[in-house]
């Protein structure tokens, strides 16, 4: 080294230190990239991002050839600085050589560890995309040491029985981290567009007994009744589809679509078998089948209701396409929630509530939050917060909401009047 002059020494240990600096940039860059972000560049058809991806396909070899490079290089870094000291001081001089020593790991720990570091780790998208084309030459040039190394290391982790996964972009991602990143995208998504994802994504935990239109609501028709009635009721029904029992809503025989009995009504000789021919198998769910899976059920056999029983086979109610579509994308009504007939809304701010309303309904509409983890309705909710038969004028309070039961019929409650009081954000629900 004796013909280096001082100033060629020390540019080269500056060169070194900023070498060193890139490959632990690269290394924080290259492990705190977002995975999804990466994917879909790479969708995208971004060259860096591709040729970044391939690298990280095999992070063994990646991490192997960052190592391999930055631990040369403060080899290198620590030898050139004692060749310096010994240049200007001497060799006989030990403290000049402690301090050089502790002058350049400080050196190489503020400049080639810690500041590129805390820079990757801020913006590890722009700088492992920008070295990747630096590190994808370096992997190649390193490849022989690296793949000794590597299969050492390989040898170590199976004699110790650790699996390794070298694609971390083949790591799953469960719904709550899902619904996390739908969560701390609120900056780049419109509120309503957020709402529906997280919706979405909770329909993997809601039951279609959460939803269903509950039986004492249910609109069908008796195949018994007298044909004028029949067709009384088919002329001024609400919906589409209809259940059809005999007798009694137990004895479920099939399900009609209205439309296709409408011609028949014109008919003076309109019978019930007419009705009976156009009747289709009436099709049961489960009472804990998640909306999720019924959606695909639904999608799978081409049908838009079902029918929900219990583990006794007693019907509970019914759930449609519908039902489950408003979950995701809120009601399709224009209606506001006080005019939708469960709700009436008071000048004093209270609200009137029918006592069947389902609890989640009750909750969306209003911007209340009730528990749903337990009762389905608000009736029920009562009950069982009072674990006794409520009776009319009875007050409570149950989630910090002061609730007034109006009406009572039949041990159940018909009508509440709930006092809304501002609560603290909660976050998305």
């Amino acid at each position: 080294m004796d013909e280096f002059s001082l100033g060629t020494l020390f540019l080269a240990l500056i060169i070194i230190l900023i070498l060193s600096g890139f490959f632990s940039s690269s290394e924080t860059s290259m492990m705190a990239l977002n995975r999804h972000r990466l994917s879909h560049l790479v969708r995208k058809g971004n060259k860096r991002a591709q040729l970044t991806s391939r690298l990280l396909e095999e992070t063994d070899k990646l991490l192997g050839s960052i190592l391999f490079g930055n631990t040369l290089l403060n080899v290198a870094a620590a030898t050139l600085t004692e060749i310096i000291v010994l240049r200007l001081f001497g060799h006989d001089n030990s403290a000049a050589l402690l301090a050089g020593t502790l002058t350049i790991t400080f050196a190489l720990l503020v400049f080639s560890e810690i500041m590129p570091k805390v820079i990757a780790a801020t913006h590890p998208e722009r700088i492992a995309l920008t070295a990747s084309y630096a590190l994808a030459f370096f992997v190649k040039l390193f490849h022989p040491v690296v793949s000794i190394a590597t299969a050492i290391v390989r040898a170590v982790l199976r004699m110790l029985h650790i699996r390794i996964q070298t694609d971390q972009s083949k790591q799953k991602v469960s719904l709550e981290e899902v619904r996390m990143l739908v969560l701390e995208a609120e900056q780049f998504l419109p509120k309503q567009h957020q709402k529906m994802l997280l919706n979405l994504v909770d329909l993997e935990h809601i039951e279609v007994n959460d939803v269903m239109v509950p039986r004492n609501q249910i609109e069908a028709l008796d195949i018994n009744a007298e044909p004028e009635v029949l067709k009384q009721q088919l002329a001024t029904c609400h919906h589409t589809l209809l259940p059809v029992y005999e007798d009694t809503l137990d004895n479920l025989i099939g399900t009609l679509h209205v439309r296709k009995i409408l011609s028949l009504l014109q008919q003076d000789t309109f019978t019930r078998d007419d009705l009976r021919e156009r009747l289709k198998d009436p099709y049961f769910i489960p009472t804990h089948t998640t909306l999720l899976n019924q959606l695909q059920q639904f999608q799978e056999r081409k049908l838009r209701m079902g029918l929900i029983v219990d583990e006794y086979g007693e019907l509970l109610g019914l759930v449609t396409l519908e039902n489950i579509l408003e979950e995701i994308v809120g009601d399709f009504t224009t209606q506001s929630p006080a005019q939708t007939g469960k709700f009436f809304r008071q000048e004093d701010g209270s609200v009137f509530v029918e006592g069947s309303t389902l609890l989640r309904d009750l909750n969306r509409k209003m911007n209340l939050s009730f528990p749903l983890d337990g009762a389905k309705t608000l009736n029920g909710l009562i009950l069982e917060h009072l674990e006794d038969m409520p009776e009319a004028g009875t007050s409570l309070k149950i989630s910090g909401y002061p609730i007034e039961i109006m009406q009572t019929q039949d041990r159940v409650v018909k009508v509440a009047r709930i006092f809304i009081i501002p609560q603290p954000d909660s976050g998305v629900q």
